[in-house]
């Protein structure tokens, strides 16, 4: 198929842009998905200086580099979070965090990610993917009993708050793809439909597939991929493996990733549970043809070593689909 192969900046940006651009352009990668943090793709400079974009852009050019989407995951999980804690400030530019009120910041992480959408424009890049946030994960495991009139609500306040903000990336011609993951408004099959539903399928919201936080649920990611064949958006390559031995938890005991006594734990594409000639053939299916960005998180691994490591299976995986059934030269004429 020669999908695009690009790697995601997100877990690199304690390095310079040019710096991480030079590595990535000597393993072989096609392009960067630009995180919006780090000095990778700055919202604000972009939107502020004419020259900004066009030194973004020579800076990959130089190193034979494609952007096809950039990601704002760190303030997309502020617009709809409850509650806004220390957590979130560890996480948020100064100027989006302010004073720390609560509501505050979720309104200027809303503005945030309209402009992300102006952004992606002026850039020329027409998919952000990101993070909503969430006011009801917290509710997940019910007890005291929550309703489903107290989860609609959270659905609501979800809908509420991101169609101001996919009508903004409609009027730029840009579309969202929210990483269904744990913590988030969609975290699974069902719960993206909920949130769908919720927005009226507004046609610039849809997903960005990455089956890593689908298989330690025990959800087969090929089912997602055809339960929303018009909605995968993007797709990230990162694997997960489940390690539950009897005296561990699924639910991850509050340990850390890396910690070998989680139930569960992130690890390189192929070193895990991700079966991926189905999630490859599922993606030949709807005829996704879209970047297969990687995204390096494995706390045992070196992460240049293992983002090479990455390339060469995705090489090896991303097989072209067949034009004609195995036994039609066997037909007579």
């Amino acid at each position: 198929m020669s999908r695009p192969i690009t790697l995601f900046t997100g877990q690199w940006a304690d390095l310079p842009l040019e710096t991480l651009a030079k590595k990535a352009s000597e393993w072989g990668f096609a392009g960067l998905e630009l995180a919006c943090w780090g000095d990778h793709f700055e919202v604000d400079k972009a939107l502020e200086d004419d020259t900004y974009i066009r030194a973004r852009r020579d800076l990959l050019e130089k190193h034979g580099l494609k952007c096809f989407a950039i990601s704002n995951h760190l303030v997309g999980q502020c617009v709809c979070d409850d509650p806004i804690d220390q957590r979130h400030k560890a996480i948020l530019p100064p100027r989006i965090w302010g004073e720390g009120a609560p509501e505050r910041v979720r309104q200027r992480a809303a503005e945030e990610m309209q402009n992300t959408a102006r952004a992606a424009k002026l850039f020329g890049v027409n998919l952000v993917n990101g993070f909503t946030g969430s006011s009801v994960w917290s509710n997940f495991y019910f007890f005291p009993p929550t309703s489903q009139a107290d989860i609609d609500a959270g659905y609501q306040d979800f809908a509420a708050r991101w169609l101001p903000i996919l009508d903004v990336f409609k009027a730029a011609g840009v579309r969202f793809a929210l990483e269904v993951h744990p913590t988030e408004i969609a975290y699974d099959i069902i719960t993206a439909r909920r949130a769908l539903n919720a927005v009226n399928s507004h046609p610039n919201f849809g997903f960005n597939l990455d089956p890593s936080h689908f298989v330690h649920q025990f959800v087969n990611p090929v089912f997602f991929i055809e339960e929303f064949p018009d909605r995968i958006f993007h797709v990230h390559v990162k694997d997960a493996r489940v390690q539950l031995n009897g005296r561990n938890s699924i639910l991850s005991s509050h340990l850390n990733f890396g910690d070998p006594r989680r139930g569960w734990d992130f690890v390189s594409p192929g070193r895990g549970d991700v079966r991926w000639d189905p999630l490859i053939r599922a993606l030949d299916r709807i005829g996704y043809q879209g970047p297969l960005s990687i995204e390096w998180e494995d706390s045992g691994i070196d992460r240049e070593w293992g983002a090479r490591e990455a390339l060469a299976l995705v090489r090896s995986q991303d097989f072209t689909p067949s034009a004609a059934a195995f036994d039609a030269a066997f037909a007579s004429k």
